[in-house]
């Protein structure tokens, strides 16, 4: 039984579960920035790392999460008439667009060290090259223009412009769906339940996809990774299959309910109508264990802080199957891909950490 202090607010139940995921979704944003805030203050003049721009674009993925949570009891006490058609469907869809992204930008980074791996030794190029660099070199225009614009950012690869392209088509998708979503209030045969239910349907079966990538990999890098016997390796190899197996689960979760339940679409509902304890187990089962876990364990595998820059000291890529891009404090060497030593481990006088 449902129990609501005003006409169209959700129960107490309900209401707590909202309350309690914006909190940790806000906390998941402020510690998402404010390592930001660090990572640029200890190397400012890097620019835009890869690090820099996962811990943006999941902290601006939570807040809007955030927001989202808030704005849905606000809506439902002060009953809004947009929030529950194309209102309430944009802030609901653009995080999870912003989250989507991030993990398709670690997808890429991930093929491309696959890749890599599998064609370094027909790979001719300078030997202490690191190899995310490699990966991702810019050509001379890309150069020119930066020089001219005077921005630095990280190299940006094929695969990581796919990902852009493929972003900004779901946010188009996302925009279409709220334009029919709104034309279908009026006297017409489109549906705006329909066509919300069709693209959360789509949105899922992406993760799906997505955390099924992210294992294959996955599996990948740390089968390569256990040719080499090191600490170092060893670290990330359980960080590469830790993020693999907590994306397959919660991203499989999170499809689930929003393949038979209304959950996804439920700013667009009445919510009185459905099981308080019911409605609120799914909403920490798609929410929470969806998003906000796969969120906060990204930031803690990327919690280290890179040391502060020397200006006669070199770059190297320390972290090999993230997205880190620390300094070493070392002399410089010739660092060296963890495949091509698993192939030629009669040279271990080569060999160098990741």
């Amino acid at each position: 039984m449902m129990v609501t202090t005003e006409p169209g607010c959700y129960s107490t139940s309900l209401v707590s579960v909202n309350v309690a995921l914006a909190f940790i979704d806000a906390v998941i944003a402020i510690l998402a920035f404010y390592q930001l805030m660090r990572i640029q203050s200890r190397n400012p003049q890097r620019g835009w790392t890869r690090q820099k721009v996962f811990h943006l674009m999941i902290g601006s993925s939570n807040a809007g999460y955030g927001i989202y949570f808030i704005l849905t009891l606000v809506a439902a006490c002060k009953n809004w008439i947009c929030w529950s058609n194309s209102c309430g469907f944009v802030v609901m869809a653009l995080p999870k667009i912003l989250f989507l992204a991030a993990f398709l930008l670690l997808l890429s980074f991930w093929v491309d060290l696959c890749h890599q791996a599998n064609d370094e030794d027909e790979d001719e190029g300078f030997p202490g090259e690191p190899l995310l660099e490699k990966v991702n070199k810019p050509n001379l225009k890309v150069r020119s223009r930066r020089r001219c614009c005077n921005i630095r950012i990280f190299p940006v690869g094929s695969r990581q412009q796919v990902v852009i392209l493929v972003t900004l088509l779901i946010f188009v998708i996302m925009l279409a769906s709220a334009v029919l979503i709104w034309i279908g209030l009026g006297k017409n045969p489109i549906d705006s339940s329909v066509v919300a239910r069709v693209y959360v349907d789509t949105f899922a079966v992406a993760m799906l996809l997505l955390g099924g990538a992210l294992a294959c990999y996955g599996y990948v890098l740390v089968s390569k990774m256990r040719k080499v016997r090191s600490e170092r390796t060893s670290s990330e190899m359980w960080k590469v299959a830790g993020l693999a197996i907590v994306s397959v689960i919660c991203f499989t979760a999170s499809s689930v309910v929003a393949f038979f339940t209304n959950i996804p679409v439920l700013y667009h509902c009445d919510w009185r109508n459905i099981g308080g304890i019911y409605a609120s187990l799914l909403l920490i089962l798609y929410y929470f264990i969806g998003s906000s876990v796969p969120s906060a364990f990204v930031l803690w595998i990327m919690r280290e802080l890179p040391p502060s820059m020397a200006i006669s000291v070199p770059e190297e890529t320390r972290t090999l199957a993230f997205v880190s891009e620390y300094p070493t404090t070392t002399p410089p060497q010739p660092p060296q891909h963890w495949t091509t030593i698993a192939t030629a481990q009669n040279q271990a006088s080569r060999a160098s950490p990741i």
